[in-house]
C-alpha cells in the first residue's frame, strides 16, 4: 500500500518515514523541495499531482500543512494527512483547511481549539513523540548508567535564543508606537507564554507593525483576518521567546555552571559556556544524556503543548527541568517523570536541589525514559493517525 510523503527537510521526517514503513506501508518520497528551495509554485503543484496519478496512494502526507497540497488532493479525491510539529503555522489559517480531503493533526491543544471548528471531522489533536530506537542506537543503550562521572555538564540548554529570528528590534517604529509595544512586552509575566498578547493588541499597534515591515506576511486565501495573529506570534511571540531564554539563562549563569548549545548570538551571555550548534540526530542526544539537568524553555507561541525537546530529552534518558505547560500533567507526572518551574526563582531552587541529589535526579530521568518508551513513540502516534485515517476515508 503506497503513501506519498512530501519532504522539505524537517528533522522529524526520517523518524516518521521509519514509523510508516514499520506498518508495512510503501513510502514514496517526494523530496524535490529539499534540493530546490526556490522551486516555482506551479511546478510544485504539477509534481505532487503527477506523483498521485502515478502511484494511486492511500494518502499524501507532510509534516506541517501545505495549502497547495490540500488543493491538489481535494481535486484528485485523495486524502491529505499532515502532522503539525511547529507553532505558529500561519498556513493553518488558509481556507484550504476546510477541504474534505484533509486529516490535520495538531500538537498544541490551544491551537487545536482555535481551528477545530473550521473542519470539525477532519482536524485532530495529537501530541508529539520521539524515536527511542534512534537514541538507543546513538547512545549505545546506556540509560541505566549509574556512573555520575559520565555526566559532564551541570546545566544545559539546546536550542535557539531567537534573537536572530525576532524581527521586532529592527522595526522602524515611531517612539510612541515603540513605547506602546514595550508596555505590552514588559507587562506580560516572564515565562508565561503569550499570556493573551493577541487580545492586548490594538488595531493601531498591529497597523504600525504591518506598516513598519514590508515583509509582514498575509495569507492570500485566509478564512479570517490574520494580522493580529501574525503580530502576536511572529513579532511579539518571537521577541518574548528571546527575552525569556536570555533572561533565564543569564540569571542561572550567575550561580551555576550553564552550557548552551546554539547557533544564535550568545554575546549577551558572558558567563555561559557556549558550544555552538549540535547535530540533531548524532550530537544532541549525547548532550541530553551527559547533562545532569536539561532545561526546556518553550517558545511562547506554543501556548499549552509539549515541544519536541521535551520528548527527545526524556527519550535520551536525560533529566528534564521544563517550564510548566498546561498539557504536561496530561502525559507526565511532575516530580516523578520530570520536573517543572514557573518562575526564574523556582528554576534556580530546583537546580540547586537536583545538583545535590544525584539519586533522585537519576531516578526521575529513568522514569521519564520508560514513560516515553512505553507511551510516546512515533510508532504509537502513527498507529493513531492510521486508525483515524482508515476510519474516516
Amino acid at each position: 500500500m503506497n503513501i506519498i510523503f512530501h519532504r522539505y527537510g524537517n528533522i522529524c521526517e526520517p523518524d516518521i518515514i521509519d514509523a510508516f514503513s514499520s506498518f508495512g506501508l510503501c513510502v514514496i518520497e517526494e523530496d524535490t523541495e529539499i534540493r530546490e528551495k526556490s522551486i516555482e509554485p506551479s511546478l510544485r503543484v504539477q509534481m505532487i499531482a503527477e506523483q498521485i496519478l502515478s502511484h494511486s496512494p492511500l494518502f499524501v502526507f507532510s509534516i506541517n500543512f501545505f495549502p497547495y497540497i490540500s488543493e491538489v488532493c481535494e481535486r484528485l479525491h485523495v486524502t491529505y494527512v499532515c502532522l503539525s510539529v511547529d507553532c505558529p503555522v500561519l498556513e493553518l489559517y488558509s481556507a484550504s483547511i476546510r477541504n474534505q480531503c484533509n486529516r490535520i493533526f495538531l500538537f498544541d491543544y490551544h491551537q487545536f481549539t482555535q481551528l477545530h471548528t473550521e473542519n470539525p471531522d477532519r482536524i485532530f489533536y495529537l501530541p508529539l513523540a520521539t524515536n527511542i530506537k534512534r537514541w538507543d542506537t546513538v547512545l549505545g543503550n546506556t540509560y541505566a548508567e549509574d556512573d555520575t562521572q559520565s555526566l559532564v555538564y551541570n546545566v544545559s540548554f539546546v536550542g535557539s535564543l531567537y534573537n536572530e529570528k525576532s524581527p521586532y528590534p529592527h522595526l522602524p517604529l515611531s517612539l510612541r508606537d515603540r513605547d506602546m509595544c514595550e508596555q505590552i512586552l514588559v507587562a506580560r509575566p516572564p515565562l508565561s507564554g503569550l499570556y493573551h498578547i493577541e487580545d492586548s493588541l490594538t488595531t493601531q499597534i498591529v497597523g504600525a507593525i504591518k506598516k513598519a515591515d514590508s515583509g509582514f506576511y498575509t495569507l492570500p486565501d485566509a478564512f479570517t483576518d490574520t494580522d493580529a495573529f501574525v503580530a502576536a506570534n511572529y513579532y511579539f511571540g518571537m521577541e518574548l521567546s528571546s527575552r525569556d531564554r536570555i533572561q533565564l539563562l543569564q540569571s542561572l549563569s550567575e550561580e551555576f555552571d550553564v552550557h548552551l548549545f546554539t547557533r544564535s548570538d550568545a554575546s549577551s551571555l558572558p558567563h555561559i559556556h557556549c558550544h555552538g550548534g549540535v547535530n540533531t540526530h548524532t550530537e544532541m542526544p549525547l548532550v541530553f544524556k551527559r547533562s545532569k539537568i536539561n532545561l526546556n524553555i518553550t517558545m511562547c507561541p506554543i501556548q499549552t503543548g509539549l515541544s519536541q525537546r521535551i520528548f527527545d530529552i526524556l527519550g535520551c534518558g536525560g533529566f528534564l527541568l521544563s517550564n510548566y505547560q498546561g498539557e504536561i500533567p496530561e502525559y507526565f507526572e511532575i516530580g516523578k517523570d520530570l520536573d517543572c518551574y514557573e518562575s526564574i526563582e523556582e528554576c534556580r531552587e530546583k537546580i540547586s536541589y537536583y545538583l545535590s541529589h544525584d539519586d533522585r535526579r537519576l531516578e526521575i530521568a529513568e522514569n521519564g525514559y520508560q514513560k516515553v518508551k512505553a507511551m510516546h513513540t512515533y510508532q504509537i502516534r502513527i498507529a493513531r493517525i492510521l486508525k483515524i485515517v482508515l476510519d474516516t476515508v
